[in-house]
């Protein structure tokens, strides 16, 4: 129930079956606890969940066999929930083995044990194969076609010459469509301003006796006058006229002003019509406004400068690419090497381990083999190029070095060495997977959960067992363990019990957390079979006290 329910929520296949009979759905809900940073938050955030407070991560069967996905409170396709899971959970059992059918997991536990041997080798190289990819990358946009490079090249001359000639300036074509509507009705605009000035003010000519705006209100403050001492209410409208009369005195200089200052001039007339034309011919095949225009050519400007170099700039590149190619192969000899230091110390220290977990004979290996040009793959961008070793030979670089990693097993004297995944059993899998957490962990992932980890184990070497997993807990990951063993039991901090219970009509399960004089009961149920034997029960008082001393 336990693992079936996280293998759920991590993304597994969901199976209709899982569903209670009678009922219409079947629902995990997790909630996790990660620092903010963490990459399977970033994952839920990606997917437009809230990572704010904790992961909460829903999957749901319906009876019909349809599977729905929640993470972060947003529902999402399943894979999100496997690709979550990845960074969260490392599930050892027969068939939930990721880590290690994931060829790139194998190098990535291999380069956690390397310690800062293999993070130094491993940035140099990185160094050098981003420079190289750069490098590499221009050298072949450059050569890739060179006729059809020059003529961009023209092209892009041709357009700056023609833009660099009109020397326009951003906003010019509105200024001189104003410019253009101001002088084409120079006489109209001079003649409105006039007449409106003397229809204010009065005409210059004294022979005209017409009434004027400005004499009018003279009169009208005249009449206001005398009286207007006698009431505040029409002081107040003697005020405000005297401002009217201020205002069209004013405005009647303005329109004067105006008025004499416009002039008819054909001559600019004409230039401005030139320059419009012109500038349009530009705008109309550079971007429909200066200011669009002017954004392109420096965008031009800086095309240009990128690819229009000479043959001895062309030939510096290609010797700068080999330079770096050939450092590629250096660094990433040099990598190699610290991570077959790191392998055979890893194969010594995994074996070692496992004759602590009931696999005495099995022999652990950490194969370690640059990637042969042979083996390039162009699905990951490195079959277009290789890079030389010192000997001679030939491979095709990646982002995380030269080499093929895989841990291998002899599980047996005289038995050939063969990938893990394929050397070993359920139990015994779980075992070697263990083995290379406590040697290799980097605490990458913060719960590991451990299913048949005790398949074919009893005695000594289940105490040892125990102790092994307990020691994978205070390196700081969380671990869950379905067992079957009272001496692995024993060692855990929270030991909890699944429980079926049935009304005779429906079987239900729990989970329960047993404590005290309760736990012990278990643990003796575990080791003998029955909960009330004095040896059963005085047997489990020394796990539970032994496992407190190895706390301490």
């Amino acid at each position: 129930m336990v693992v079936s329910g996280l293998g759920l929520l991590l993304g597994a296949r969901a199976d209709a079956g899982m569903v209670r009979a009678g009922t219409r759905q079947a629902v995990v809900e997790g909630e996790v606890d990660v620092p903010a940073g963490h990459p399977a938050a970033q994952r839920v955030e990606e997917a437009g969940g809230d990572a704010s407070d904790g992961l909460l991560l829903v999957r749901s069967v319906a009876a019909g066999g349809r599977s729905r996905a929640h993470v972060g409170g947003r529902s999402a396709p399943v894979a999100v929930l496997s690709e979550v899971g990845e960074h969260l959970v490392a599930v050892h059992g027969q068939a939930d083995q990721w880590r290690l059918r994931d060829a790139d997991q194998h190098r990535v536990l291999l380069d956690a044990a390397g310690g800062e041997d293999v993070a130094t080798a491993l940035a140099a190289y990185d160094e050098a194969y981003r420079a190289w990819r750069t490098s590499r990358a221009r050298l072949e946009e450059l050569t890739r076609t060179s006729a059809e490079r020059g003529l961009r090249v023209a092209m892009l001359r041709g357009a700056l010459e023609e833009i660099s000639a009109v020397e326009a300036e951003e906003g010019e074509e509105d200024l001189l469509r104003a410019e253009s509507e101001r002088l084409t009705h120079a006489e109209e605009l001079r003649s409105a301003a006039l007449t409106a000035h003397d229809a204010l003010v009065g005409a210059d000519d004294p022979g005209e006796d017409q009434p004027s705006v400005t004499g009018l209100l003279g009169a009208a403050g005249a009449a206001l006058g005398p009286a207007s001492s006698h009431d505040e209410e029409l002081a107040s409208l003697r005020a405000r006229l005297d401002e009217v009369a201020y205002l069209s005195s004013d405005l009647a200089a303005d329109l004067a002003s105006y008025g004499s200052g416009v002039e008819v001039d054909e001559q600019r007339l004409a230039e401005v019509h030139q320059r419009r034309a012109d500038l349009g011919t530009l705008l109309r095949k550079y971007g429909g406004t200066t200011g669009a225009m002017l954004d392109l050519a420096r965008s031009f400007s800086a095309e240009l400068a990128e690819i229009d170099v000479s043959e001895d700039d062309l030939a510096e590149l290609e010797r700068a690419t080999e330079r770096l190619r050939h450092q590629v192969g250096a660094t990433g000899q040099a990598l190699t090497a610290a991570r077959r230091t790191t392998a055979a110390r890893v194969g010594e220290e995994v074996t070692r381990e496992l004759g602590h977990l009931a696999m005495g004979s099995a022999q652990v290996s950490v194969h370690v083999e640059p990637r042969t040009a042979g083996d390039a793959s162009a699905a990951d961008g490195a079959a277009t190029t290789v890079v030389p070793l010192a000997d001679g030979r030939l491979v095709a670089p990646r982002r995380h070095g030269l080499d093929e990693v895989e841990i291998r097993l002899a599980a047996n004297p005289g038995a050939p060495a063969r990938s893990v995944t394929r050397a070993a059993s359920g139990g015994e899998l779980s075992r070697v997977m263990l083995a290379l957490e406590l040697v290799c962990g980097d605490g990458g992932v913060p719960t590991y959960v451990f299913d048949e980890v005790d398949a074919g184990v009893g005695g000594s070497a289940a105490l040892d067992l125990g102790a092994r997993l307990a020691r994978l807990a205070r390196g700081g990951a969380q671990v869950i363990v379905v067992t079957h063993l009272g001496q692995v039991a024993a060692y855990a901090d929270r030991h909890l019990v699944v429980r079926k219970s049935t009304d005779g009509q429906v079987t239900s399960s729990g989970v329960v957390a047993v404590e005290g004089e309760e736990r012990e009961a278990e643990l003796a149920r575990m080791l003998g079979g029955v909960a009330d034997s004095d040896a059963a029960l005085e047997h489990a008082r020394e796990l539970l006290s032994r496992r407190a001393t190895m706390a301490g």
